[in-house]
């Protein structure tokens, strides 16, 4: 299952511009087939959500436990009415804001089970890519993101995209961001799934503080924060993905699908539900240690020129996650990872969890490194990512 994230974007946009069987012509008006469709390695299904986004109906969604307890449901429902899946292997894929999201759902899932509750779903692994899952951690690294483009430590994006003068202040910034984001989660760790925000005034008053730091230096160089090295050419996504909305809201495709919604890329209104409900600065990584210890996979991967969730602060996180191997991950070497005999990735792996460092591959890795994204889900679901099979045969 792959989620798109927002707060309060299509699934639909991943499918069409990222790793569904088709792309979108240019003209909006036919598709043609992607060669590299996840559909190569899985079974798999682009669901919209929180109600509301893409053709999703209904309103009123603004945490991770709505989420949560929503798509419990809605799976569910899905396994009963198709049972030959309990058999197979559940992998929850998720991009962005879905760093938030596939925790949440993950560990719903999981105690679900725990708890015999309703059908058992064959939960196996989960994976988030370029995700925003402990902002503590993560907003740290913006300003080391936006000025020295993470080449220190072996990234990729260019250099001096934000000023040495904009660092500096970001940098002095920092302090009352991460202060705010502390107020925000008091009271919620470690679960934040118990009842979600507890000060949503302080979240909100957070919030404001640390994207005034991370977000508006940034805006003002006028590159696209979710890929450094190009210009935002296009709205507030940067990319033209006008022909999805062309093709999505012909009545012909519409009347295929059984819908008679409008469809957007992305819904504000869920959008603003979520920042004014305080979710956005709540962690969520503290779910990941119970799916860890019951043998179900975790992986972190981000594209290395991607600015808005970058690298740097998904590698930070993972290795402060607080989990009983702690100490072996982050004795683990950084191993180079290759398709085609190339190098793409940098690799880390001990006991179920991994971080993939993706290259020259922005915010939406599927889209910008489609053959490489295909074969990191191949070993992923098939196993093999985790026993460090760093040289794959050739991928056709």
């Amino acid at each position: 299952m792959w989620l798109s994230g927002g707060p309060g974007c299509s699934s639909q946009l991943a499918l069409f511009a990222e790793n569904g069987p088709c792309k979108v012509s240019k003209d909006g008006q036919r598709t043609y087939p992607n060669p590299a469709s996840w559909h190569n390695a899985a079974n798999v299904m682009w669901v919209d959500q929180p109600a509301g986004v893409g053709f999703s109906t209904g309103i009123g969604t603004h945490n991770e436990q709505g989420v949560a307890d929503n798509m419990y449901v809605f799976l569910q429902k899905f396994f009963q009415q198709f049972p030959q899946y309990q058999k197979t292997s559940f992998f929850v894929f998720g991009e962005s804001y879905a760093g938030h999201y596939v925790p949440a759902i993950t560990h719903r899932i999981w105690s679900g089970n725990k708890a015999d509750e309703g059908l058992h779903i064959p939960l196996k692994g989960l994976a988030i890519g370029n995700g925003l899952t402990d902002p503590l951690e993560q907003y740290k690294w913006y300003p080391e993101m936006g000025h020295f483009g993470g080449q220190q430590e072996g990234g990729h994006a260019p250099a001096n995209v934000i000023s040495k003068g904009d660092y500096y202040i970001m940098k002095a910034l920092v302090p009352a961001c991460e202060l705010g984001i502390i107020a925000c989660n008091r009271g919620v760790d470690p679960d934040p799934q118990t009842g979600g925000v507890v000060n949503a005034t302080a979240c909100f008053a957070a919030y404001d503080a640390c994207n005034f730091m991370a977000i508006m230096p940034y805006e003002l160089t006028g590159k696209n924060p979710y890929d450094m090295r190009i210009l935002c050419e296009h709205g507030r996504l940067c990319y033209d993905f006008d022909m999805i909305t062309t093709y999505l809201n012909k009545p012909e495709v519409q009347a295929a699908l059984g819908v008679k919604k409008t469809w957007g890329s992305c819904n504000m209104a869920v959008d603003l539900s979520f920042v004014t409900a305080g979710d956005w600065l709540i962690r969520y990584q503290g779910l990941i240690p119970d799916l860890l210890k019951d043998g179900i996979d975790v992986l972190i991967y981000a594209g290395d020129v991607d600015y808005i969730c970058n690298w740097l602060g998904n590698k930070a996180w993972t290795m402060k996650l607080d989990w009983e191997h702690a100490a072996e991950f982050n004795q683990a070497k950084d191993e180079e990872w290759k398709v085609n005999f190339r190098t793409a990735a940098k690799l880390r792996s001990s006991n179920g969890l991994s971080f993939m460092q993706v290259f020259e591959a922005g915010h939406m890795v599927p889209m910008d490194q489609p053959q490489v994204a295909l074969e990191m889900v191949r070993q992923f679901v098939s196993g093999k990512l985790q026993q460090h099979q760093v040289e794959p045969e050739l991928v056709v």
